[in-house]
């Protein structure tokens, strides 16, 4: 069973840091494209953000490959995969509860690791990416990434979701966030200053938080943000990003 788990958990730590370099080197060569010379001079920068990242992957796949294990071989979980099981309208609904539940997570354990003790401990190593880029979104310390990689973990025990479902859970979570690091704004100016900028955060948002530090905390979504009066509006990108 030890080894049945560790097993586990070393091919999930390859499928996050598979899927992690996959994202974050097509967007980065978006930017080339979109882009060029974006990322110029900052080459020691985006090794360090890989490698901060290659081991943040370790640490999201351990956790991630016991529940696989879990699910597999003790049915543990909410994970089903019988699409009968449950109605058709549930899946975009587990979706967006899980996305709600994790923005949620994220904006309060964000906004909890700028308390300066804790940012020079774990988050000042996310926030030595200056300007971040397409290679930073997993470019956490150690004690950080634990926070973030515990709770899909720990939802698979609480909500139910179809195995497909959570596939698309996971897809955003990784697109959003490699495209809120990016520099540049991908989605069209309508949307990102329209009604549905509003409410959802992409990199326009994001940056922000990288020019201020103190607002913008949420990952996915404006409500937090907002709630809680730490909604700073769009940021600006450096001349050259649009």
């Amino acid at each position: 069973m030890v080894a049945a788990i560790l097993l586990s958990a070393l091919a999930m730590s390859v499928i996050v840091g598979v899927r992690y370099l996959l994202a974050s080197g097509g967007f980065a060569l978006a930017t080339r494209i979109r882009q060029p010379g974006l990322y110029r001079g900052l080459e020691r920068q985006m090794g360090r953000e890989v490698r901060w990242s290659l081991l943040s992957a370790v640490i999201y796949g351990v956790p991630a490959g016991i529940v696989a294990w879990g699910w597999q071989a003790r049915g543990w979980t909410q994970i089903y995969s019988d699409i009968g099981d449950y109605p058709l309208w549930y899946l975009p609904l587990s979706v967006l509860l899980y996305l709600a539940a994790h923005d949620c997570w994220f904006y309060w354990t964000h906004r909890w690791m700028h308390q300066p003790r804790l940012f020079r401990i774990a988050h000042a190593v996310h926030h030595a990416s200056r300007p971040p880029t397409a290679w930073a979104a997993m470019s956490f310390h150690p004690w950080e990434a634990l926070t973030g990689a515990i709770v899909i973990p720990a939802l698979v025990f609480i909500i139910p979701i179809h195995v497909g479902a959570l596939a698309v859970v996971l897809t955003v979570m990784t697109v959003m966030g490699v495209s809120n690091h990016m520099g540049w704004e991908m989605f069209p100016g309508w949307m990102v200053r329209g009604p549905l900028g509003a409410w959802l955060i992409t990199a326009s948002h994001h940056q922000r938080h990288h020019e201020y530090y103190a607002c913008n905390y949420g990952l996915y979504f404006r409500f937090w943000d907002r709630l809680c009066g730490t909604d700073k509006g769009l940021g600006k990108f450096a001349k050259g990003r649009t």
